[in-house]
Parts: structure tokens; sequence; C-alpha cells
């Protein structure tokens, strides 16, 4: 597999993508439609799906992992990885295409037949010998699911001062710190840790972190941190003398930090593609609305101010997307990508943030209701300006790569 990686960029679907698109398709309707009607409103109300602590419920968390292993099963969860690691190695491009058009169905469980926070990710490539036994392959076959361990509560977009240390003591690494914000953290199997292994003033701001596999049974979960949009799905980790062998190093010593720069161009072609995909649905549900919802004699999108907003929206969404199969077709090449993706990740999370708002204004109060899709967008819309980047982050990339910061 691997198509759109050799020539110009194309912005025609080739007959692979497609085939894989109408496949997820028929994969939904088969396996996760009945898996939502079960569920019903626990799945659909907020209040009903989680505990009161903030823990989703037990009901909930079975039904993901239904549909990852189904997915997996399927050859869907993690058919970007490489081949050898279990993957089918399709192209950066069809994966883009893959993510956006499952994101087309409105965000529900459907995001969890595509590998997200949960599942492996590049860096985990770095896995060797039983490494790539007791967590890579499991992971792609979402057997166990991870979290990425790198927040902490004094340090967000400025991680490479984090606090979270760890110290060699023999064949061993006593870890101490603590990580916020960390999605899937009450449900992993395992993290990949970041804490520092020698001080800044030896190593250099993005020297001297390393990478470690922590299992679930070696640190405690702290509170819960219920962000709009990842209700339930975010906790803090408490790591207190935490002892890992040094076989469970990630990578590189002291490189960490370089590593995990290496694949944040495919973290924010990801999410972009998500951002493009919720926009399309949200346009496509409005638009519906609006040319059937009556008001002084005529359907309300035949008033400018409706129908400008839906317009602007499908202007900017074109857009977006047009910059993330740009960046997708980049990332197949090997090209240097730090502006393309943070001008994605900036550009695309706004355009959703716009539309899930014009959405639910179009909808009037109907917008508001708690049983409707548009409001838990417009939180998705909110917390993805944050994640992979805040927004600030993006423009000041942005910025140094135009050489008028430093």
């Amino acid at each position: 597999m691997g198509a759109d990686t050799t020539s110009g960029v194309s912005f025609a679907t080739d007959e692979e993508t497609r085939l894989i698109l109408d496949s997820l398709d028929e994969f939904i309707e088969r396996e996760v439609e009945p898996v939502v009607a079960d569920l019903g409103d626990t799945y659909t109300n907020p209040r009903k799906g989680r505990h009161e602590n903030g823990r989703i419920t037990d009901e909930v968390l079975e039904a993901r992992e239904e549909i990852r292993r189904k997915s997996a099963e399927a050859g869907f969860y993690a058919m970007n990885l490489p081949e050898d690691a279990g993957g089918d190695g399709i192209s950066p491009v069809t994966w883009y295409r893959a993510k956006k058009h499952l994101a087309s169905h409105g965000g529900g469980l459907e995001r969890y037949v595509l590998a997200g926070p949960e599942g492996p990710k590049p860096l985990l490539l770095q896995a060797e010998s039983d490494q790539r036994e007791r967590y890579l392959e499991p992971t792609v076959k979402a057997e166990k699911s991870t979290a990425f361990g790198q927040t902490e509560p004094g340090y967000g977009s400025d991680s490479p001062n984090m606090e979270t240390t760890a110290e060699r003591d023999g064949d061993e690494w006593v870890i101490n710190g603590r990580k916020q914000w960390i999605t899937n953290a009450p449900y992993a199997d395992f993290v990949q840790l970041f804490a520092r292994t020698t001080p800044q003033e030896e190593a250099g701001r993005y020297g001297g972190i390393t990478c470690f596999i922590v299992e679930r049974d070696e640190y405690e979960l702290g509170s819960y941190n219920n962000a709009v949009g990842a209700e339930g799905s975010q906790a803090e980790i408490i790591l207190d003398g935490v002892r890992v062998p040094d076989s469970r190093v990630l990578g590189e010593v002291d490189d960490a930090f370089y590593a995990a720069m290496e694949f944040l161009s495919l973290g924010r072609l990801e999410l972009g593609a998500e951002a493009v995909g919720y926009s399309e649905y949200l346009l496509e549900k409005a638009s519906e609305y609006v040319t059937e919802r009556e008001a002084f004699g005529t359907t309300i999108g035949n008033f400018q101010q409706v129908s400008a907003k839906l317009a602007q929206g499908r202007a900017k969404t074109y857009a977006a997307d047009a910059a993330g199969l740009k960046l997708a077709w980049k990332v197949a090449q090997d090209e240097r990508t730090i502006m393309d993706s943070s001008v994605l990740k900036w550009y695309a999370t706004n355009v959703l943030w716009e539309v899930a708002d014009a959405a639910v204004q179009v909808h009037g109060a109907n917008g508001l209701a708690e049983e409707n899709p548009y409001m838990d967008l417009v939180h998705q819309a909110r917390i993805l300006r944050i994640v992979e980047g805040t927004d600030e982050i993006q423009l000041n990339t942005i910025a140094k790569t135009m050489g008028i910061m430093d």
C-alpha cells in the first residue's frame, strides 16, 4: 500500500484510498452504529456516561475497546504504520483522507476506528526486542492502550522545562514528578513518559530528556482533568520514586525530545484532518437544517445573515483541506514541514471553531440543547486549539520560519 507519494500533489482520491473509505463506511455501519444504538443515552448524555469522579463508565469503555479491537482485526486501526510493525504502510495522504473521512461522521465512537492518542504513534516504533512484543505489537492490535506523558502542571507549551526527573540507580531509573492533562491516562496499560535525565545546564534546553515506558500499576493516578471536549479522558499522573528497569528506556537516553519533534508534523496532520472532517459534518447538518426550517414565509437559508455564515465556513474548510493535503504530501516526501504543520494546525482548528459556532447559531435555541451534537463539537473545537500546540505556539513557529522572530 501507499499511493500518492511519488508524484506531484493530486487532489483526486485514488482508487485504493476510495476503497479504504468505502470499507470504513461499511465497518461503521456494521460494527459501530449497533454499539451506539445499544448504549443509547448512556453514551449521548455526558452525565450518564461518567462517574462522579469523572471516570468514564465501564459500559462506555467496553464499547470503545470493542470497536478498537474489531477495527484492528479488520486492518484499519493502525494501517498507517509500517508493515513490519503490523500496519499496512499506507501513505500519509491516504491516512489524512481516512482521518478526515472518519471525523466527517461526527466524532462519536467512530473516532476509535482509527488509532488516536490511545494507540501506537511513530515514537513507539523505537521499541526494540522485548519492547516490541510487550508494548508495540499489542498496541497495534488494540489489545493494549497507551498515553503520552509530557505535559506538567507548571509547564504546558514550555515542556522542555519539565520538573519530572529520572536518576539512574544501577540498572534501574528512579522517576519522580507529576504529569497533567494526560489523555487516556486513566485507562492506559502503559505510558510513554518523559523525564529529565541530565540537567539543562549540561545538556541544553532540548537535550537531557528521556522517554520511559511506565506501566499502569507503577504510577499513581491523580485527579481527573475534565476538560470540555475530553470529559473523563484526561488525568494527572503522580510518580513518587517509581523504579523502572533500563530495558524500558524508549529510544536513546537524553534524546527523547528531539525524537518526539521528528513526529510532530504527523500529529498535527491527524489533528488537522479531524478538524476539517468535523467542519464538513457540521456544515452538512447545518445546511440541511436551514433549507428545511422556515421563518417569515421562507426557509431561513434564504436570509443572508444565515447563508453567509455557512458559505464562509465552506470556503474556509475548503482551504483548510487543501493545506492538509499539501502537508500530507510533503510528509510523504520527507520534506521539511515545520511551517506547514503549524499553518494547518492553527488554521484548521480555528476554522472548526468558527464553523461550530455558526452551526449552533443557525439552529437558534435548538443548537444549545444538550442532546444534539453541535454543542459537543463546539467543546471539541475549543480543545483542539490547545492540544498539539496552542494557537500562540503555532503562530510563533510560523513567525520564526519567516525570520521575523528569534
